[in-house]
């Protein structure tokens, strides 16, 4: 039953880890885990990155489920949506479990 559920919970934030996968998604990610809503304009300030790209690499986060826009007048802002982020990192510590149980019982059978 518990390696059902682990396989579930990966197949759930595979997304939220290809997502990840890019650095500038990542960067982008980082970015608004400062908790205000920002838009694509400060999100661009200080890089060689362009506007488009940006929200390219937002729509991709999008569809993971970790960002979501807003609306403020014709300004779109993006806020991170940290469920997803919490989801991911469930699976990993659960991962981190398997590892911790695989190494415990090699180490019983070598020392055995």
């Amino acid at each position: 039953m518990r390696k059902t559920r682990t396989r579930i919970s990966l197949h759930k934030t595979a997304p939220v880890f290809a997502a990840l996968g890019d650095p500038t998604r990542l960067r982008l990610v980082a970015a608004l885990c400062a908790g205000s809503a920002l838009s694509i304009a400060q999100l661009t300030a200080g890089t060689a990155i362009t506007r488009q790209a940006v929200t390219k690499h937002l729509e991709v986060l999008a569809d993971a489920g970790l960002v979501r826009d807003i609306r403020h007048g014709r300004e779109r802002r993006w806020e991170l949506e940290p469920s997803k982020l919490d989801e991911a990192r469930r699976s990993l510590e659960a991962i981190a479990r398997q590892w911790d149980q695989a190494l415990a019982r090699l180490k019983k059978f070598v020392e055995g």
